[in-house]
């Protein structure tokens, strides 16, 4: 990470200055917000953490509890949110606590005494395979704790307003008017947006009449995380098991000793009214160890543990008003599904990162409220493809030996279809904010709609290895990623024109990467890259500092065999890649033709009519 550039810090640098609404933040809940974010779970923590990178805008989360979640019931985090993670700037950390998954075995009866369970398949799991980030499991109330961290830690100096319940709201032509109540009693609290980050039985949701659809599976399953001792081999292995008496899906949990178990309570019968959730966890354990035979598990601890019907509901819509939203919709508000297939929690975050940035623009005037239409086009395909996976999984995972004609089935679907629960296979269909793909040959391994996949490259100022993706942060910025041509002539000249372009678009007296963190890629050596043009090393921060870490190469160096050209597609006239704040690519242009790269920021961004920047790089 990048600090010192407003002054020498001795301290902790993750924790930014204090700026803007950050500053004398007021500890009450004002009577006026620019953005209220109702509920403190993964989507609201996330926003939260995202705007306080908007320092100007006055953002504050109601939570009804009175204080942190201390039992997280997710637990699954995908390789898309720990790349998500990395942006926010403790990928690191809590990796370190984590179990992370590295394989997954299938049992199934033994043909020869089928009331007996053996191992028939161990597959690797699929997270390294596509991507460097790992496949992990660590309580959700860890997760939260972290954006708050990074929410506290930001400009914005964000921290939930714990105690304070929803209880209603009413969208007005220029604002929502939001009923709440606190230790003080009701109120009212007018804010220009509202998301609804509280639950499948969202207060939010019901309050703008939006409609949650779908059905129940008519199947039960108990879940418990557990200390035990137990003789069965693979305890601390996510295992798949399938028994004549049930189905399990057991995942080890951080910490070396704690596992989570899904039970199979059987199918549930039409006038059971809910019946079922009242199975009592002395029946859930019974369960477990007759799925398990021969082995059996003794449970000294149960930290957690409920019962629940697996259900598939998306919201018809996740915002108020199609044309001029006001409230917006995320995570169990207006979807949900089963928890088997680890994708609730992580779904959920990537709505709060697609909101965010949004938000934070139309809000400081660097783009249209139109913008904020995108949200509901972006993000209920990604609900309808979730219900769908989960469906499938779900019915898997619940069959019966007798109904199973390939014993290897569900592992080949596990691998298979690993793409999508990694968290990379959502695309983003043509939009303002995303061009069409007319020149996605210049730059094939980065495809338009597709998240920014990262690859090793040399740091030109030191010579170090770095991913490029990672030194992204959730700042808010968008990066401009301009690949070089073989001679880098087309690079100088695209670079020359950009900056005119990106000044346009920046804030008078800010920074020249304020708004657009723009880096170059060379695909020669590291040592030979000496003529750069200034856009890529702006001054920073008030001592206008020279940025030397925004350029980069891709030959192989002692340190990595990776070539970002060839790994990527990428051509000898070279490419730039436009990547938005939530590090999903925007557009391939072509580096004869800057025009292009200004035509596309006309409809996706706002024009800030800058002034000619402060201190200026010399050309």
């Amino acid at each position: 990470m990048q600090f010192h550039h407003h002054g020498y810090v001795s301290g902790d640098p993750r924790i930014q200055p204090a700026a803007g609404t950050g500053i004398d933040r007021p500890a009450e809940l004002p009577d006026e917000v620019d953005v209220l974010i109702v509920g403190s779970g993964p989507a609201g923590m996330l926003l939260a953490a995202q705007m306080s990178q908007f320092p100007q805008v006055t953002t504050r989360l109601i939570e009804k509890r009175d204080g942190r979640l201390v039992l997280g019931q997710a637990d699954g985090i995908q390789p898309r949110s720990v790349e998500t993670f990395q942006a926010f700037g403790f990928a690191d950390r809590i990796t370190a606590e984590a179990y992370n998954i590295g394989w997954m075995n299938f049992w199934a009866p033994d043909p020869a005494a089928p009331e007996r369970i053996v191992r028939t398949t161990r597959t690797e799991d699929y997270a390294l395979k596509i991507s460097e980030f790992p496949h992990l499991i660590v309580n959700q109330a860890r997760v939260l704790d972290y954006f708050a961290e990074a929410a506290a830690h930001g400009p914005a100096r964000i921290v939930p307003d714990y105690g304070v319940e929803f209880l209603g709201l009413t969208v007005r032509a220029d604002d929502v008017e939001v009923r709440v109540k606190d230790a003080s009693g009701e109120r009212t609290v007018r804010a220009k947006y509202v998301a609804g980050c509280d639950g499948a039985r969202s207060g939010v949701r019901q309050a703008i009449g939006r409609t949650h659809a779908g059905a129940a599976a008519q199947h039960a399953w108990g879940v418990m995380d557990v200390l035990v001792e137990t003789d069965f081999p693979d305890w601390r292995i996510k295992c798949a098991i399938n028994a004549a008496a049930g189905n399990i899906l057991h995942i080890p949990r951080e910490g070396g000793y704690l596992s989570r178990m899904y039970i199979d309570l059987g199918e549930v019968a039409d006038d059971d009214d809910h019946r079922v959730r009242r199975t009592p966890l002395e029946e859930i354990i019974r369960r477990a160890n007759e799925i398990l035979h021969p082995y059996s598990i003794d449970v000294k601890q149960v930290a957690w543990h409920s019962v629940y019907e697996v259900g598939h509901r998306v919201t018809d819509q996740f915002v108020d008003d199609l044309d001029n939203p006001r409230v917006f919709l995320t995570g169990d508000a207006c979807h949900t599904h089963s928890a088997k297939a680890g994708q609730g929690m992580n779904v959920s975050m990537q709505d709060g990162f697609n909101l965010g940035w949004k938000l934070g623009h139309v809000l400081t005037g660097l783009a249209p409220t139109d913008l904020l239409r995108t949200y509901d086009a972006e993000r209920r395909p990604v609900a309808q493809q979730l219900i769908d996976f989960d469906r499938e999984w779900s019915s898997l995972m619940a069959r019966k030996p007798g109904e199973i004609t390939d014993p290897d089935e569900l592992s080949t679907y596990y691998l298979a279809t690993a793409e999508f629960p990694s968290g990379f296979m959502t695309q983003y269909g043509p939009s303002p904010i995303i061009g069409a793909d007319a020149a996605q040959e210049l730059a094939s391994g980065f495809p338009v709609g597709k998240r920014f996949k990262s690859v090793e490259v040399v740091r030109v100022c030191d010579g170090n290895p770095v991913h490029l993706g990672h030194h992204a942060r959730a700042d808010g910025r968008w990066r401009l990623y301009a690949f070089a041509d073989a001679d880098g002539t087309a690079l100088r000249k695209w670079a020359e024109a950009a900056r005119g372009i990106v000044e346009r678009f920046t804030p008078a007296g800010a920074d020249l990467d304020a708004v657009f963190d723009a880096k170059a890629v060379y695909p020669g050596r590291w040592e030979d890259v000496t003529d750069v043009p200034a856009l890529f090393r702006p001054r920073s921060g008030p001592l206008g500092l020279t940025d030397l870490e925004k350029v980069f190469a891709a030959t192989p160096s002692a340190w990595t065999t990776a070539d970002i050209f060839a790994e990527r597609g990428i051509g000898a006239t070279g490419a730039v890649v436009v990547v938005r704040p939530d590090q999903y690519v925007a557009h391939v242009l072509p580096l004869s033709e800057p025009q292009a790269l200004e035509r596309f920021l006309d409809g996706a961004t706002a024009p800030a009519l800058a002034a000619p920047q402060a201190a200026p790089t010399p050309a």
